[in-house]
This record gives structure tokens, C-alpha cells and sequence, in this order.
């Protein structure tokens, strides 16, 4: 059986990296991305208390994926709980620039979404 791995990220799901992703490791899981709509870069951990957030299943470069109107840590509230994925593995990236220092690897969404 192949693993399950829920897929985001905080660049959004048009991201060039999150596909980038997706193509590696689909070649030995089954890979769902659900992604923030736009750019969420240095959101950290937030998630979206009073917003309403909103989910939508759209195609990109041929594949199934879903936009969330929220921050990446929502992405995977979602996956997880709204969408119930049940993923064996969490993976969060590929991020644009890098994480290198304290403050961008405490600030960063992709990170956050990852904790």
C-alpha cells in the first residue's frame, strides 16, 4: 500500500515548488496539496480566527488539489479534519527563498505548517 502524504506549503497553490513537490514524491505516495490561494509567507504559525475560510477543489497542471482561502496551518486543519485525509505524513514546502536564519525559521509559514 502506497502512503498517503497531505502536501503544503505558504507560497500558495500555483507555486512552482509545491509541484516541483508533488512530481517527487507521487512517484511512491499518494500526494493530496491543499494549499494556501495566495502567497502566506511569513505568517508563522497563525491560523485564521476570524476569518471565514474557503475551500475549493480546483485542477492544476492536471491534478486534483485544494485552494484554501486561509494561512498554510489552516491548509492542514483542513486536510486533516474538514477534508479527513488522513494522511501518514505531513509535508510542507517547497518554500521560495530560504529559511537560513532564527527569525525566518520562526516566522516562516511553510515551517509553520509543518509544527
Amino acid at each position: 500500500m502506497r502512503p498517503r502524504i497531505l502536501l503544503t506549503n505558504d507560497d500558495g497553490v500555483t507555486s512552482e515548488g509545491i509541484w516541483a513537490a508533488y512530481n517527487a514524491l507521487s512517484e511512491f505516495a499518494d500526494v493530496t496539496v491543499v494549499a494556501p490561494s495566495t502567497q502566506q509567507s511569513a505568517v508563522g504559525r497563525s491560523t485564521s480566527v476570524f476569518e471565514p475560510l474557503r475551500v475549493t477543489k480546483v485542477q492544476i497542471k492536471g491534478h486534483d488539489a485544494y485552494s484554501v482561502s486561509g494561512k498554510p496551518t489552516d491548509c492542514v486543519i483542513i486536510g486533516l479534519f474538514a477534508l479527513d485525509l488522513k494522511p501518514d505524513l505531513v509535508v510542507s514546502g517547497v518554500n521560495i527563498g530560504e529559511n537560513l536564519s532564527f527569525e525566518s525559521v520562526m516566522t516562516s509559514g511553510t515551517v509553520g505548517a509543518a509544527m
